[in-house]
């Protein structure tokens, strides 16, 4: 890990879904099966294993060198982060992307990240201030490149899990990071064109200024915009993209 200005861990480990298993502890420290899990559903965000596609148990526990029963507690970690759902009988399919489902999500996730802003508005911690100034200067490069989209909204998503370990609220940052795979799925849809991700950025931008000024106020207002902006570009993308849904 790269470390901050502040000598405190960067978020810049390697891989979303690792990232995500990371998030209640101190140190990085991955199970068997978490690892197997991370590299699954590093292949599901990316769209190697689309929605509705069946997680083959005898090929994957042939490719890991993992007996089925190790296989198959990957797959209930992945099944805990929304990733996949496991259908008696049939084994484990790859969750489709829904418009009932990003507006709940968006909505939820939403109201516990103002939660967490306006706690952060009064704390002022110096240092998540580092840490979000070296996230928004990777999002600007990130912003205009056309191939950049995933990278950004991955970025974007550690930044999220940061922000929320900072409040002060284990529970709140739970219930964050248990939302988080999901969001990121829906967030990559969002944020393929590079407008988006120029608009989105401008938004990063005038929300840390207004969270290191203290202002609780604009801070959630920016925040919401953001979620409400990108939750509707995800449903326009779903809406025109029926290979998404199952």
């Amino acid at each position: 890990m790269k470390p901050s200005r502040d000598g405190e861990p960067a978020p810049h480990w390697e891989g979303a879904v690792a990232f995500r298993l990371f998030a209640d502890r101190p140190r990085p420290t991955l199970t068997v099966a978490e690892q197997i899990a991370a590299q699954v559903g590093e292949r599901i965000l990316d769209g190697r294993l689309p929605p509705g596609a069946r997680l083959d148990e005898q090929h994957l526990a042939g490719e890991f060198g993992v007996s089925r029963g190790t296989l198959r507690e990957a797959t209930r970690l992945l099944e805990r982060e929304g990733l996949v759902r496991v259908i008696p009988r049939h084994g484990a399919m790859v969750t489709a992307l829904s418009a009932d489902e990003l507006r709940e999500i968006y909505e939820v996730r939403a109201a516990l990240f103002d939660s967490v802003l306006r706690k952060l508005a009064k704390t002022r911690p110096a240092a998540l201030f580092a840490l979000q100034r070296d996230g928004v200067a990777r999002l600007r490069t990130l912003a205009d490149g056309v191939q950049d989209g995933d990278e950004y909204a991955e970025t974007m998503h550690r930044l999220l899990l940061v922000t929320a370990s900072h409040a002060g609220n284990r529970r709140l940052q739970r219930l964050l990071a248990g939302l988080s795979l999901q969001t990121l799925r829906y967030s990559k849809l969002a944020l393929r064109s590079v407008a988006r991700r120029q608009r989105s950025l401008a938004l990063w931008t005038q929300a840390l200024e207004a969270l290191e000024r203290g202002d609780a106020d604009t801070v959630a207002a920016l925040s919401g915009l953001h979620f409400e902006e990108s939750g509707a570009e995800a449903a326009r993308l779903l809406a025109t993209d029926p290979a998404q849904e199952t």
